[in-house]
């Protein structure tokens, strides 16, 4: 038997769905172009395209992928019916990995998505993401070594990281791609939130 909380928390998630799914964007998930493809595990997603001698994997986790909102506003230059819910953006770590055909070896490249530079659509010479670590790991190990030489890019020379930067667009990983990284992520999230509403309102009204 439902407790009078339990049937009262089940209707409002009926609610909730209902909405959220009148809200979404996307019945299906967008594509990145270039000829990457998706492989999806839970809320975990990888990208991965072929170039000359090359593979490249792009993989990333929704899980704690929406920065906090921030209220730029003061309280008294919007009533609170005319205030309007921000649209919701999925903006997560990345890691890119490059394996040439003739190493053993991997280039990984640890990304992420600076506050100050998302939705900053004028300023097209601006790098939308930024190049957090580099590091080789071994080809094929899916536990990387934490006894690997890690270059953090906090310190380095802006030149070098410029060629990191002109190296990865050349294989596709540039700011069209991390627009389309964001537009796909923030559809898998909210796919996966819907999930989520579904699977808690059966938790509650199972008996």
């Amino acid at each position: 038997m439902l407790l009078a909380r339990d049937k009262a928390f089940a209707q409002f998630l009926t609610d909730e769905i209902k909405e959220e799914r009148k809200i979404q964007k996307h019945k299906a998930l967008p594509t990145v172009s270039g000829g990457w493809e998706l492989e999806l595990h839970g809320t975990e997603a990888r990208l991965r395209r072929r170039i000359a001698g090359e593979r490249i994997t792009v993989t990333f986790n929704i899980n704690n992928s929406i920065p906090p909102a921030v209220d730029d506003e003061g309280p008294e230059e919007q009533k609170p019916d005319e205030q309007e819910e921000p649209d919701i953006t999925s903006t997560p770590n990345f890691v890119v990995e490059v394996v040439k055909d003739d190493t053993k070896q991997t280039l990984v490249l640890d990304c992420h998505y600076p506050e100050d530079e998302v939705g900053h659509e004028g300023e097209e010479e601006s790098d939308i993401f930024t190049i957090r670590e580099v590091s080789f790991q071994p080809t094929g190990e899916s536990d990387w070594k934490d006894t690997n030489y890690t270059l953090n890019t906090d310190s380095l020379d802006w030149a070098l990281y410029d060629h990191l930067m002109d190296f990865l667009a050349d294989r596709g990983v540039d700011n069209t791609f991390a627009d389309e990284l964001i537009e796909l992520s923030t559809a898998l999230e909210h796919q996966e939130y819907i999930k989520f509403l579904e699977d808690l309102k059966s938790f509650v009204k199972c008996q």
